[in-house]
């Protein structure tokens, strides 16, 4: 008997990356002879009665055996989770990576490097902003340097900025969302590499450059290439998966100064297209052998 499991993209997004993402895994398991029925997060209702946990969909299909959530409907992530459905990523490892601040507390944790960075107090809109803060902020960073909200993708919600004059007027701008500010590091202008965890394994990488921005992603403009990374790249690349408990990710890895390295961001439900057309290797296989072997 085969396995069947399902996987869950947003359906309240107007672009086709998402469900492009959700057939790739789909093909991918039809190629190791399971099921992978695609469903969209607003297909499923999480449903609460007193004790109990439902999930409210309009087919007679029951449930799956696992869960590959490619969304960041955590809530809902939560839901199949409590009803003993082996959920990947885990919905902890999605709200650790969709919160840039939460990511870089645990990587630190796991004393894994990253640019240096300050979190922004919290700062209601209706609030004030001290001087004394972004003095502080600039003395520690220097100008110029990154603010980032604490949610976004694709590159966006990410701003460099270079005095502070435009420091406070960004914050000002961003008064009641979480951000941080973070070092800039001009060695990696426009240029950064992606590297696709999956379990144990690097499966792929390529390397993205910009000539007009100090951000590279494809999104943004970046062109991309065929990249073979090293072994100290593959080791960090794993270890910052791992460290926010993902068991697939696409990581982001920056150039420092003197060679090294720092990890930029860890992203569990990374789009693959761009990596498939870019390398020729089709993660989806990778993740969903996997997923397979995780559940048997």
């Amino acid at each position: 008997m085969s396995t069947i499991g399902w996987v869950i993209y947003n359906g309240n997004l107007p672009s086709s990356k998402f469900v492009d993402f959700a057939r790739m895994l789909q093909e991918a398991a039809h190629r190791q002879n399971g099921e992978l029925h695609i469903y969209k997060n607003n297909d499923l209702l999480s449903f609460l009665v007193s004790n109990e946990f439902k999930i409210l969909k309009n087919t007679p299909e029951s449930l799956p055996d696992y869960v590959i959530f490619i969304d960041k409907d955590i809530y809902l992530a939560r839901q199949l989770e409590s009803l003993g459905i082996p959920v990947f990523n885990s919905s902890r490892a999605i709200e650790i990576s969709d919160d840039k601040i939460l990511t870089y507390q645990e990587l630190v944790k796991e004393e894994i490097p990253i640019p240096s960075t300050i979190i922004a107090p919290k700062i209601f809109s209706t609030g004030t902003i001290e001087k004394n803060m972004l003095t502080q902020v600039i003395e520690q960073l220097g100008l110029p340097l990154v603010i980032k909200e604490a949610f976004g993708s694709f590159g966006e919600q990410v701003y460099l900025v270079h005095s502070e004059a435009e420091l406070r007027e960004k914050v000002e701008q961003l008064q009641g969302k979480p951000f941080l500010f973070q070092s800039f590091l001009k060695s990696s202008f426009g240029r950064d590499l992606r590297l696709q965890v999956v379990g144990n394994h690097v499966v792929a990488a390529m390397k993205r450059t910009s000539e007009q921005d100090f951000r590279a992603n494809v999104t943004s403009g970046g062109k991309m290439e065929n990249y073979s990374p090293t072994t100290e790249e593959k080791v960090l690349a794993i270890r910052a998966a791992k460290a926010i408990g993902a068991d697939f990710a696409g990581v982001d890895i920056l150039f420092g100064p003197d060679d090294s390295r720092y990890v930029c961001e860890v992203n569990s439900n990374a789009h693959i297209r761009n990596l498939f057309d870019c390398t020729g290797i089709n993660a989806a296989d990778y993740i969903v052998r996997h997923i397979l072997r995780q559940i048997k």
